[in-house]
């Protein structure tokens, strides 16, 4: 989580709770200790809070890349995320009573926080075109990767904003000369006059280029240091693949899960495998019936798939493909549009209907609800000869659903498979069950909008 997601997030908190004692304070005209009601009933402020929040969520008012949104555009997401409020909230205050504020007190609650959240969230969108908010970068460096950093700065709305380049004075300048404002001799001075509050290295190549000293005087002097790679990750929250080496690897944090986490995970996973089989389980029959009526064939498919450290277990998929759909082409990636895909198997699909079944490999211990997408062997030969470091995505559990699969369409090809590496190894290298919760909201949210190939 970014820091300006955290203090969206943070701010909206303050505005649910703000509205709901507004609330009270109008309900009762005044005549109620809205501190006292809160220490006796932590519980239904806390619901008013997390449901707010998850309709927020849902109206993709936490999406940083679209501050470009206008004020309408803003408005009608939170008319709509009120109303899914409203209905949530009125849906858990029937089941459950005890966390209940009164009718009259929610629809208060609820005005309040609109226009508390939408005043909020347009100063955002406003703070987020003033430079004085953003955070200063000068990039060392003017090669390929200075300027692909550069344009990952220069985004509408970022939090960043490029203070400049610092060049060698060499021939390799693929960056506009009137934005370089220093020399590899003057860096300290430079970071001082820009302003910088970040210098980001972009070398392609530092053996007897890198300006150590330089670099030593701006991080003593409180000017934060990183590498491209790690700026690439904290900014698109994917791997910058190209210009990682194996000690970027080695030496950097994450990539490391606490046994007690493994076994949380691992608690979480079991438990709500078994809640999801449950609640399905007297729809399968009707759904085995609907599959045997529109097309021969069994009713589950199984396939081989690579798990974790590589080891081979078979998936479980309602099956949504014709019987016969690789007997002429062998293994091959579905399309768009895939004519093997049933008529029934499209909606499947696309309702991720045809995913539940997985949730028996996660009660096998296979998979995890949370991880990369398993992939089929024949495939993962493929890819670890032409995409570097593919076989590092197997030192986790696959998943049901994953941080590639919420953040990126479909993978059809071995590019496909590039970008949607970049997603799994950030996760596999920030893997907490924050982040798990995180890919499962994005998940329902995904499902309920673009559905699946």
């Amino acid at each position: 989580m970014t820091r300006l997601l955290f203090t969206l997030i943070l701010v909206d908190c303050t505005c649910a709770l703000s509205s709901i004692a507004a609330a009270l304070l109008l309900r009762f005209k005044g005549q109620v200790d809205v501190l006292d009601m809160l220490a006796d009933e932590p519980l239904g402020w806390g619901v008013f809070v997390i449901a707010l929040l998850i309709s927020s969520f849902f109206v993709e008012l936490y999406q940083l890349k679209s501050t470009e949104t206008g004020w309408k555009d803003i408005a009608l997401r939170i008319i709509f995320g009120v109303f899914i409020s409203f209905f949530l909230l009125s849906s858990l205050y029937y089941l459950i009573p005890s966390v209940m504020f009164g009718r009259g007190v929610l629809v208060l609650a609820l005005v309040c926080f609109g226009l508390l959240q939408y005043i909020w969230h347009v100063f955002f969108r406003i703070r987020a075109n003033l430079p004085v908010f953003a955070k200063r970068v000068l990039i060392l460096g003017a090669g390929p990767l200075a300027e692909r950093i550069g344009c990952l700065i220069s985004v509408p709305n970022s939090e960043y904003v490029l203070a400049g380049y610092v060049s060698s004075g060499g021939n390799m300048v693929n960056v506009p000369l009137h934005e370089i404002i220093g020399s590899y001799e003057n860096i300290f001075e430079t970071v001082k006059k820009s302003k910088a509050d970040k210098v980001v290295v972009s070398l392609s190549e530092r053996r007897g280029v890198f300006p150590l000293r330089e670099m030593l005087n701006c991080k003593l002097s409180g000017v934060t240091v990183m590498d491209a790679p790690s700026f690439y990750e904290q900014v698109t929250g994917k791997l910058m693949l190209e210009d990682i080496t194996p000690s970027w690897f080695i030496f950097s944090h994450g990539f490391r899960i606490t046994v007690l986490s493994r076994i949380l995970k691992r608690f979480i996973d079991v438990l709500l495998s078994l809640a999801g089989l449950m609640f399905f389980l007297p729809f399968f029959p009707l759904v085995a019936l609907l599959i045997k009526l529109d097309s021969p064939g069994p009713i589950f498919f199984t396939q081989e798939r690579v798990g974790e450290s590589e080891k081979l277990f078979t998936v479980y998929k309602f099956r949504t493909m014709r019987q016969d759909a690789e007997n002429d082409t062998g293994a091959v990636w579905a399309t768009k549009d895939d004519p093997r895909i049933t008529r029934l198997g499209s909606f499947l699909r696309k309702s991720r209907i045809d995913e539940i079944a997985q949730l028996i490999n996660v009660l096998l211990g296979e998979m995890s609800l949370v991880g990369p997408r398993p992939e089929r062997p024949e495939f993962v030969t493929k890819l670890k000869e032409v995409v570097p470091y593919y076989s590092e995505r197997h030192f986790v559990k696959p998943g049901v659903t994953g941080w590639a699969q919420v953040c990126y369409p479909y993978g059809a090809s071995v590019e496909d498979a590039l970008e949607k590496l970049r997603y799994d190894l950030y996760y596999t290298k920030n893997i907490s069950l924050s982040l798990d919760l995180q890919v499962i909201l994005k998940t329902v949210k995904v499902v309920l909008g673009r559905g699946g190939r």
